[in-house]
């Protein structure tokens, strides 16, 4: 049977707010997130992921309380990341109505984290966070701090190995695409797609209708996209239809 391809909007949070730039810089406000969040919800999104992109210990509370007023107003599976260190945060943000959770950082810094998450809630709770870039020679790296700092690894390798510690699912951003309207890295998407069999969601760069079908042939099972949906370039709608256009099943 074939699984319907998910279109997901993405909610980056910044102190309770959303906002949207271009390769996680130059930063706007595109509005509240739960009012956000329950329109994707009426809109059809088939999910919502909400990245809590300063994640400093002092905007903590505010991201339980938006995760906990958002899954109060919408129906469909709720992923929340950023600054999740621990299986304690985890566990809070679960109780706070997040169905799934991101890890990133924290994830490199200690890959073990990845396989006590897994183990205490299931794979299908884990979700790792890829934010990988070009590296001069053609490679692909994964970087930190909004694609700021590099970490000399290798992002297919550190897919791979994100399989092998129990994650359930690759969000797969690429840094270059992020923001620009460029379309997304289908080059990445493959090589990735190629190295791991769980679920790949494709992120960064999507511009117009046009870009989603490229990243599901190139082996994405989901889309997600920003700030074309904020601003209302395009609607969840859109995505699907331009996706059935292009024979793709979509809920």
């Amino acid at each position: 049977m074939t699984l319907a391809v998910r279109v997901i909007p993405c909610l980056d949070v910044d102190a309770g707010r959303v906002v949207k730039g271009v390769n996680f810089t130059d930063l706007v406000d595109a509005g509240d997130p739960v009012e956000m969040a329950r329109v994707y919800d009426a809109e059809g999104a088939d999910e919502l992921v909400f990245l809590d992109i300063t994640a400093s210990s002092g905007s903590r509370e505010t991201t339980y309380d938006v995760v906990r007023r958002t899954a109060e107003q919408v129906f469909i599976p709720l992923t929340v990341g950023g600054g999740v260190r621990s299986t304690d945060d985890v566990d809070r943000l679960l109780r706070a109505g997040a169905d799934k959770v991101g890890v990133n950082t924290a994830g490199i810094a200690r890959p073990e984290l990845l396989s006590e998450i897994s183990t205490r809630f299931g794979s299908q709770v884990l979700v790792l966070s890829v934010d990988a870039r070009r590296a001069p020679d053609g490679s692909f790296e994964v970087t930190t701090h909004g694609g700021r700092q590099g970490t000399g690894i290798d992002a297919l390798e550190w897919a791979q190995r994100g399989e092998q510690l129990g994650v359930g699912e690759i969000l797969l951003n690429s840094m270059d695409a992020d923001g620009t309207r460029q379309g997304y890295d289908v080059e990445m998407l493959k090589a990735v797609r190629s190295r791991v069999s769980v679920p790949v969601i494709a992120s960064g760069g999507a511009g117009s209708v046009d870009d989603f079908a490229p990243a599901v042939e190139a082996g994405a099972d989901a889309v997600l996209a920003a700030s074309v949906f904020h601003f209302g370039t395009m609607r969840i709608g859109d995505a699907k239809d331009a996706l059935r256009a292009a024979g793709h099943v979509v809920r």
